[in-house]
C-alpha cells in the first residue's frame, strides 16, 4: 500500500471518529487538526505528481541540480551498461561454441591447433604461438592448392600435416579475416 493510500485510509477513519456519536468537542478538534495535516500532506503528494521534471529541476539549487544531473548520467550509464551486458550475455549464450562446434569436431579442432603450432614453429621458431597475419594473406589460393593436393591423392604435406587440415586452417583464417574485416 502506498503512502497516499495509507493517508486516504487514515482520513476515512478520522471521518468516522469525527462523526461518531461519542465524539467530544476536544476529540473533534484533535481529529480536525490531524485531518488538516493529512490533507496538506496529500496536497504535497499531488503537487509532486503534477510537477514535471523541468519544474522540479528549476526549483533545485545549483548544487542539487548538479547532483541530479550526475545521478541521471550515472543511472543512464548503468542502465546502458546493464542492457549491454544482458545483450552480450544473451548473444554469448545464443552462440553454442562448445555444443555446436567443439563437441561436433573435437578431433578436427585438435588437428588445426597442431597445424597452428607447426606453422608457428616453421615461420617463427622459439616464439610464443601467434598468428602473424602479415606473413601470408592468400588464404583462399593456399586453401585451394592444399585441396587439389588432397584431391590428387596426396594426404600429407611435406611437413607431415594433412592437406585437409591446412585447408581447414586456411578456411578458418579467411573466415576470421572476413568477420573482423582485417585483410
Amino acid at each position: 500500500m502506498s503512502n497516499e493510500d495509507e493517508l486516504l485510509k487514515r482520513i476515512e477513519l478520522l471521518e468516522e471518529r469525527f462523526n461518531s456519536d461519542n465524539a467530544t468537542a476536544s476529540t473533534r478538534m484533535i481529529v480536525e487538526w490531524e485531518y488538516n495535516q493529512i490533507k496538506k500532506e496529500l496536497n504535497n503528494i499531488k503537487k509532486q505528481k503534477d510537477m514535471n521534471s523541468y519544474d522540479k529541476y528549476a526549483e533545485m539549487t545549483e548544487d542539487q541540480q548538479w547532483r541530479y544531473v550526475e545521478g541521471l548520467e550515472v543511472n543512464n550509464e548503468l542502465d546502458n551498461l546493464n542492457h549491454e551486458i544482458k545483450s552480450k550475455d544473451a548473444e554469448r549464450k545464443a552462440t553454442p561454441v562448445y555444443s555446436g562446434f567443439v563437441k561436433y569436431f573435437p578431433n578436427a579442432i585438435k588437428e588445426v591447433a597442431k597445424c597452428s603450432q607447426a606453422g608457428n614453429d616453421q615461420h617463427h621458431p622459439n616464439t610464443p604461438l601467434h598468428w602473424d597475419k602479415n606473413k601470408s594473406k592468400d588464404e583462399l589460393d593456399s586453401m585451394m592448392r592444399h585441396l587439389l593436393d588432397h584431391a590428387s591423392g596426396i594426404e600429407l604435406d611435406d611437413c607431415g600435416t594433412r592437406h585437409l587440415t591446412k585447408c581447414a586452417w586456411r578456411l578458418m583464417a579467411m573466415l576470421e579475416r572476413t568477420l573482423t574485416n582485417k585483410f
